[in-house]
């Protein structure tokens, strides 16, 4: 059973999130410029099978798009072309940025490292990557 990879997409910095190989915990895995983010695709994935990819689809709170969302539509179609065998499920990522800053400030980090926005988009993708496990199970 492969990974499942949830991605986190900005156009500066792209949060990466991956399951265990039994997709059963979401745990952050990396930052990466966005310029570089298909390149370290593909080497993640030669090195771990991946059985699917969760994609953050950014939304106004009436459902409508966003700026962002015309860029993450793009990057979706990148992800198809270049992984054209790995299905890839858009998520809502309403809310993901807040939560994950509050999830570091309740778990007591550092003012410096709660600014990290690196730190701020892997824990994003982690919790679209969990948000996706729960609404499979459902």
């Amino acid at each position: 059973m492969g990974r499942i990879l949830a991605i986190d997409y900005g156009t500066k910095r792209v949060g990466l999130a991956v399951t265990d190989p039994l997709q059963i915990i979401a745990n952050p895995l990396e930052t990466v410029h966005a310029k570089d983010v298909l390149a370290y695709l593909k080497a993640y994935m030669q090195r771990e099978p991946v059985d699917a990819m969760v994609l953050g689809m950014p939304k106004r709170l009436t459902g409508e798009p966003t700026d962002a969302t015309q860029h993450v539509v793009g990057f979706h179609r990148k992800l198809e072309k270049e992984f054209p065998g790995i299905p890839v499920h858009l998520a809502d990522e309403r809310f993901t940025s807040k939560m994950a800053q509050q999830a570091m400030l309740a778990g007591g980090m550092k003012k410096k490292d709660r600014q990290d926005k690196g730190t701020v988009d892997r824990l994003s993708a982690t919790i679209i990557l969990q948000s996706y496990l729960e609404s499979r199970s459902i």
